[in-house]
């Protein structure tokens, strides 16, 4: 299995995909700030943008306050 390097961004990881170079995409940042990662995806809506100074910081920004796709 071979996972597209970090810093891509969809339309390249997706053509990597499309064109056998890749297996599985990272999703790690995004997921972070998108906790309906999924559904954007799917949907083709644009991600919250990802704000690494709140990263890993032990407080709730960063983690519960990213605004739902039904409400972005």
């Amino acid at each position: 299995m071979l996972v597209v390097r970090y810093g891509r961004n969809r339309g390249q990881i997706a053509d990597d995909v499309a064109a056998g170079l890749a297996d599985v995409a990272p999703l790690g940042r995004y997921a972070l700030a998108n906790p309906d990662i999924v559904e954007r995806l799917r949907s083709n809506a644009r991600p919250n943008e990802v704000d690494p100074s709140t990263l890993y910081g032990g407080g709730a920004a960063g983690y519960t306050d990213h605004p739902a796709l039904a409400h972005a």
